[in-house]
């Protein structure tokens, strides 16, 4: 069943630091708060990671780690995010057997939208929608009618990201979007909340 839980956040290099980004996460009630720190040592993502669960314990929102199942498992996060490139995802589930953990899985056109479907992570990722500065090599905009065809093609709880605020919003969702990720928007805010509930009220009424 398709799900509908509308802002996902990934943190990347918060303005805020991460531990406010995930206090507002909490404050807002997002499902789903992702840690991302690519050019980071495991030790300082740990640190953070650990910071992170501390702030999300015990509350609604789930605490995501950035593909690396070993740092998930050790910080106790709630699960992890797989890239093309990283560990296969049938093979991070035989390595992480906790119960209840969530797999997600970035995927970037249609082909890799489809072979999804049989690996069955409990969400995807599909774009990037706009171009985005936040990879190094990063995979070819999809543009936002392409996007939105994937995910009202799709069987699985799909959320829509790459380089999206609150001025493209409402194009995205009008194309078939439901959930959606925004970065650079609220992690080069000194005010993360104050942005959150503004894409809340975009694209979430309901939360």
């Amino acid at each position: 069943m398709k799900e509908r839980f509308g802002l996902y956040m990934v943190m990347t290099q918060p303005v805020a630091g991460y531990e406010s980004c995930a206090r507002a996460a909490v404050n807002c009630g997002l499902r789903y708060v992702q840690l991302r720190m690519k050019n980071a040592s495991r030790t300082e993502i740990l640190a953070e990671a650990r910071k992170v669960r501390a702030v999300t314990a015990g509350t609604q929102t789930l605490f995501i780690m950035n593909d690396d199942v070993e740092l998930a498992w050790a910080s106790d996060a709630d699960g992890v995010h797989l890239g093309q490139s990283d560990m296969p995802l049938d093979e991070a589930r035989k390595l992480w057997t906790a119960p209840g953990k969530i797999f997600g899985l970035s995927t970037h056109n249609e082909e890799q939208e489809l072979a999804a479907r049989a690996l069955k992570p409990d969400y995807i990722g599909v774009g990037p929608v706009f171009p985005t500065p936040t990879k190094a090599i990063a995979d070819p905009a999809l543009g936002i009618e392409r996007t939105g065809n994937i995910i009202k093609n799709s069987p699985l709880s799909c959320v829509a990201l790459g380089g999206l605020d609150e001025t493209n919003l409402a194009a995205v969702l009008k194309a078939g979007a439901v959930n959606f990720c925004a970065v650079r928007a609220i992690m080069q805010s000194p005010e993360p909340e104050k942005v959150i509930r503004t894409l809340q009220q975009i694209g979430n009424p309901e939360g």
